[in-house]
């Protein structure tokens, strides 16, 4: 049990603090997608033994907050590709 709550507190961490990095709709769409799916992947094979299927939820919920954010609202500076 602990180890799913810590599991669970630092993806709650990694996520609203690293959610949709970059200046452009389609980059933070992309950043917060690979940043859900890598957290996904990671609590999903920790909680369920399936990362797949946590990097998969991780990836689309990632990908819509980052679509969904305003660059004012977080904007952790110019993307690496960029």
């Amino acid at each position: 049990m602990k180890r799913r709550f810590l599991a669970c507190a630092f993806l709650s961490l990694m996520i609203g603090t690293l959610a949709a990095c970059g200046s452009t709709t389609p980059d933070r769409a992309l950043s917060g997608a690979a940043i859900g799916a890598g957290a996904g992947a990671i609590g999903g094979g920790l909680l369920f033994g399936s990362p797949a299927a946590g990097a998969l939820v991780g990836g689309a919920a990632g990908g819509a907050i980052g679509a969904l954010t305003d660059p004012g609202t977080v904007n952790l500076g110019q993307p690496v590709w960029d």
